[in-house]
């Protein structure tokens, strides 16, 4: 794949299997605490984002690869399917959000997800605050990061 190869586009409801695909890949490929809800659940709730306000971009090739989806203040997802890691989808995604919301955003990570932490904060973000987990539903240390 390269760069040309890609394409970002806002997603539709039409894609809320190949992105809930993505979340559930690439979260068990990440050094993250186990799923608190079943795929199921994931599957339904990913689809009702998708017409709820947020913004969700999908990358693709010839398929979904990654997806994003964040609010005006908010990154709250960011998720690139373990096969195209490495290959500069997170990366585009990522300055996608920063060009849309040029004011700047937050977005929570989890300490145990170092691969993700080291890519937000090569690219600029900045770590704010970290917690013991008490306010997440996985009840796991994480920390938040702000851009710029």
């Amino acid at each position: 794949m390269t760069a040309t190869d890609l394409v970002l586009r806002p997603a539709t409801p039409a894609d809320a299997a190949a992105v809930a695909a993505v979340h559930l890949r690439a979260r068990a490929a990440a050094p993250m605490p186990p799923p608190v809800h079943a795929d199921a659940e994931v599957r339904a709730w990913l689809a009702a984002r998708l017409t709820s306000g947020d913004e969700v971009w999908v990358a693709e090739t010839d398929r979904v690869v990654g997806y994003a989806r964040f609010t005006r203040t908010w990154l709250d997802d960011l998720y690139v399917d373990p096969d195209a890691a490495g290959q500069g989808v997170g990366s585009a995604l990522l300055d996608l959000v920063k060009a849309r919301h040029p004011d700047g955003f937050g977005l929570w990570v989890f300490v145990s997800n170092e691969p993700a932490r080291a890519f937000y904060a090569a690219r600029g973000l900045v770590e704010r605050e970290r917690t013991d987990g008490a306010a997440n539903e996985e009840r796991a240390p994480d920390i938040r990061m702000t851009w710029p």
